[in-house]
């Protein structure tokens, strides 16, 4: 398991592909909650999206390196309530 005290305020968040998923505002309720300026697409952005901190693979300095590929992180991105995003 991962010391998400470890997880830094506006570290990049990326995929296992090194993809740009996006960055950390802070850790919440064994979330990740991602800026609202780097969040969601489409109609999804402009507010928080949450990552779980399962998908967290290491923490490589300013770096959060997720277990999933980019594209399939981003699916399991939830919103403030815990509803998924897509």
């Amino acid at each position: 398991m991962i010391d998400a005290a470890r997880i830094k305020e506006h570290a990049e968040v990326i995929g296992a592909d090194g993809a740009h998923v996006g960055t950390v505002d802070h850790v919440e309720g064994g979330r990740i909650k991602l800026t609202k300026k780097d969040s969601g697409a489409g109609g999804h952005r402009g507010h928080h999206h949450f990552i779980p901190l399962e998908l967290v693979a290491d923490i490589e300095g300013d770096r959060v390196r997720l277990s999933a590929d980019g594209d399939v992180a981003v699916t399991f991105e939830e919103e403030e309530g815990g509803k998924a995003v897509h």
